[in-house]
């Protein structure tokens, strides 16, 4: 069997262009891996399993420095003279995370000529130009599973801070207010509301498990129907149409990966033909949303809500209109780095670094680029 994947390797590489020869595994020598993660400032002390860090990098530090490769961790991820430029030319491995992601484009991918391999320490690599990477013969990999429950449990919260319309009551007392009628005018029980989720995978499945004890009216959307099982247990029905389903939903959750396909697909049609009042959390990616759609529909009222982690860019600009939108419970990229998540998500990036010097393949969910071909949820 391994006679034959080498003759296979041996076809493709005589086939292919001088572009796809690079190779996933790596050959014997030292290497350079850069990792770019947010930095915990006065935090970082705090919590010996604060891992995702630039002052801890994944804490992995000592155990690549023991075997001879060279380590490289940063936040300077932006412009050209930023940290993560001086080094694109001599690097083997990339590490970054979607929660301060590195946003690595055809150009960046031109620059890196050693460049093999594309680690994602947690879950969602379009931060990455997948195209170039695959035509480029880089393998791009994340820790898939990692931080599933984390963001599900995350999910679970926003859709109950806005049903209920917490941040009101909340901020009420901070500033030494008292004004029950101002809270609960529009404050409503989840029983019995009809919640979509926009894709079901991993974490929209998590979500509707979660979901099933309020007994609410469970919707999916997904280009899959879940197991027949799954949907008896949770008892969520499948739309096959997203424009049929919309409409029927008093909550929104979208749980896609963001494709060239879904990129920008709540936009100002769609949102128009929402319930009036829509509560819609998004904690997969801000740019499957139109951004001033979103702004101008809280602001009418059309949309009673909108909550998530996710933006676009990233850090958010001070000046996004998400920041300053009423009805919204915004806050930074923070529902997959949960500390147990930053413990998983380290383990995953390690065992893959392992395999990669050992020349073993990766778990078969981790690829989302291997051998010039994109995973299936992201064609």
């Amino acid at each position: 069997m391994a006679m034959k994947r080498a003759g296979v390797s041996a076809i493709r590489a005589l086939c292919s262009s001088p572009n796809l020869t690079r190779h996933v595994h790596s050959p014997a020598g030292s290497k350079k891996i850069v990792g770019v993660f947010y930095k915990g400032n006065e935090y970082a002390e705090l919590n010996p399993n604060f891992v995702g860090t630039v002052e801890r990098g994944l804490g992995i530090r000592d155990w690549l420095e023991s075997q001879g490769h060279q380590y490289i961790v940063t936040d300077d991820k932006e412009g050209p003279d930023c940290e993560l430029e001086k080094h694109l030319s001599d690097l083997h491995v990339l590490i970054s995370t979607p929660f301060h992601p590195a946003y690595v484009t055809a150009e960046r991918i031109k620059k890196a000529k050693n460049l093999q391999l594309l680690l994602t320490a947690g879950i969602g690599s379009d931060h990455i130009d997948l195209k170039a990477a695959a035509e480029a013969g880089l393998t791009v990999a994340e820790v898939t599973g990692s931080n599933v429950v984390s963001v599900a449990e995350d999910e679970l919260m926003r859709i109950l801070i806005l049903v209920r319309n917490f941040l009101p009551g909340h901020h009420q007392v901070i500033e030494g207010d008292w004004n029950v009628a101002g809270i609960a005018y529009r404050a409503y029980d989840l029983e019995g509301k009809t919640v979509g989720t926009v894709g079901a995978g991993r974490i929209g499945k998590l979500l509707l498990q979660r979901l099933k004890p309020f007994n609410c009216n469970l919707l999916y959307h997904d280009r899959l129907k879940m197991d027949p099982e799954l949907e008896k247990q949770t008892g969520a029905k499948f739309e096959e149409d997203l424009d049929a389903m919309l409409p029927k939903c008093d909550v929104i959750v979208f749980n896609m990966p963001l494709t060239e396909k879904t990129r920008g697909m709540l936009d100002r049609e769609r949102i128009s033909k929402l319930k009036k009042g829509v509560l819609i959390v998004n904690n997969a990616r801000g740019a499957l949303v139109d951004t001033q759609a979103v702004a101008d529909a809280c602001a009418s009222g059309q949309i009673g809500g909108y909550s998530g982690d996710v933006w676009f860019p990233q850090p958010a600009p001070k000046d996004h209109p998400w920041r300053y939108m009423p009805n919204q419970a915004m806050t930074p990229h923070i529902s997959g780095t949960t500390i147990d998540a930053q413990l998983r998500y380290a383990a995953g990036t390690k065992d893959m670094l392992d395999r990669y010097f050992k020349g073993q393949e990766f778990p078969v969910q981790n690829y989302i680029v291997k051998e010039g071909v994109l995973a299936p949820q992201y064609r």
